[in-house]
């Protein structure tokens, strides 16, 4: 049978989401946005396409007395993505592809050594694990745990599994993108300057041949009916409250210079002058202009959104503010959460802790001489706000919401004449061991330093 070299009791099956609609004289296949013709269709390749429709079958069992022309038909729906393989052996399923674009041809065997891609990921879902690799075109379900092995690549010792069914997986792993020649990732900016958690995230986190419906994508409030949604308002920190300030927004509306002139004025400030810190009254005043918390609204049943000065994406702001203070006018040392309902700062850590002095030192390296901040700002998410609400792109959305934040912050400090500097990275163990949360329930991931800047 031309191209179908899979032993006898693999399984085909019309892969998810696929719709096939057979007429006396052909057929059509539907995926959105993906559709193909099938015309002058023979009657065994009919009955086949309908086989199909019913469920899984082997190749003698959608042949019947018409080998080759079922054989064709197959070869042309595995080349066109429309079928899930399940190779089997001894009656148990070994592996499954189950395509999601367009496959790319069969390459020729490889003659040189090769390797398990570096952007290959090895996981499991509820089902079961899965080899992913973010530029496939499918995912290989790997159902038999031996064949794990031979992922090492064909030389890798230990596997019990027969070797015609190891040298399909092998050559299907090669087909799928996943077993790459040794050396190939390694010459090209491209695929050297990429790491696998940053492809992986980007293609799973965005619409594309993997994800082209809404079916477990974006705003699918999955979680409803089965968990209660986190609250908006986060559980407060036991220490004694700080009441801040409020700011005269109407004073500021007359006397802050235009958005044109903060844009243009905005930079990132590297030094800062520590004998005149920035106040609490200042600090204060960059908080509630910034982030306070304007209104909750109660949307359903035990659900809420809120409203703050910056947007966040479905209303939902899970990030909060955690100001880690060395010198600040009016305000004692140590790290405070930012209340951002009622416009306090709660203690949560002591200024002398390892873990706030964790905290503040990578802040230094963006800093003039290695100086310390007046103020660090971290940005951290109570990510169960929305993960309840979204699929697959909540953590990305999380990312857009800090830099949205970022820049917030960034003008309000311009306008006041403070000095602002975002930071690349931080230290997010330090951020858990001070605060005493489970990292899967709030997280850091962002900051930004503020404070008086030094004259020019």
């Amino acid at each position: 049978m031309p191209g179908i070299t899979y032993p006898d009791e693999t399984r085909f099956a019309f892969g998810s989401g696929v719709t096939c609609l057979t007429t006396p004289a052909g057929a059509v296949l539907l995926n959105p946005p993906r559709s193909e013709r099938f015309a002058r269709l023979t009657s065994g390749q009919l009955q086949a396409l309908k086989a199909l429709n019913v469920g899984p079958a082997t190749v003698s069992e959608l042949c019947g007395s018409s080998a080759s022309e079922v054989g064709a038909l197959l070869d042309r729906l595995v080349g066109g993505g429309w079928l899930t393989v399940t190779v089997r052996d001894g009656g148990a399923d070994l592996y499954s592809i189950r395509p999601f674009g367009q496959p790319t041809p069969r390459p020729a065997p490889q003659s040189s050594p090769s390797l398990l891609s570096k952007f290959a990921v090895l996981h499991r879902d509820s089902v079961g694990l899965v080899l992913e690799h973010p530029r496939a075109w499918c995912d290989l379900r790997i159902h038999d745990p031996r064949l794990l092995v031979l992922l090492d690549g064909p030389r890798a010792a230990g596997s019990d599994v027969p070797s015609g069914v190891a040298s399909q997986f092998l050559a299907d792993l090669q087909w799928c993108g996943v077993l790459v020649a040794v050396g190939e990732e390694d010459r090209e900016f491209e695929t050297v300057s990429w790491s696998a958690p940053d492809l992986w995230f980007h293609r799973r986190s965005t619409l594309g041949e993997r994800n082209i419906t809404w079916d477990h994508f974006g705003p699918t409030k999955w979680a409803k009916g089965q968990f209660p949604q986190p609250p908006a308002r986060r559980p407060n920190y036991p220490a004694e409250p700080i009441a801040l300030p409020v700011p005269d927004l109407d004073a500021n509306r007359a006397q802050d210079p235009t958005l044109t002139a903060v844009l243009e004025d905005r930079v990132s400030t590297r030094t800062f002058d520590d004998a005149r810190p920035i106040t609490v009254e200042q600090l204060a005043e960059l908080l509630y202009r910034a982030a306070r918390t304007r209104r909750t609204l109660p949307v359903d049943t035990g659900e809420e959104l809120l409203s703050r000065p910056y947007p966040s994406g479905g209303g939902l702001y899970e990030l909060e503010l955690y100001p880690v203070v060395r010198n600040v006018a009016g305000l004692e040392p140590g790290m405070y959460h930012y209340d951002s309902f009622d416009h306090l700062l709660r203690p949560v850590a002591a200024a002398d802790s390892k873990a706030v002095s964790q905290l503040l030192k990578p802040a230094a390296a963006t800093l003039t001489g290695g100086a310390e901040p007046q103020v660090l700002v971290v940005m951290a998410a109570r990510c169960g706000r929305i993960m309840w609400t979204y699929e697959q792109i909540s953590y990305a959305a999380i990312l857009k919401n800090v830099g949205v934040l970022m820049q917030t912050i960034y003008l309000v400090a311009t306008a006041m004449g403070l000095g602002a500097c975002a930071q690349g990275f931080g230290d997010t163990a330090a951020f858990v061991a001070a605060t005493g949360v489970d990292e899967l329930d709030e997280c850091s991931v962002g900051s930004i330093i503020v404070g008086s800047p030094a004259d020019a």
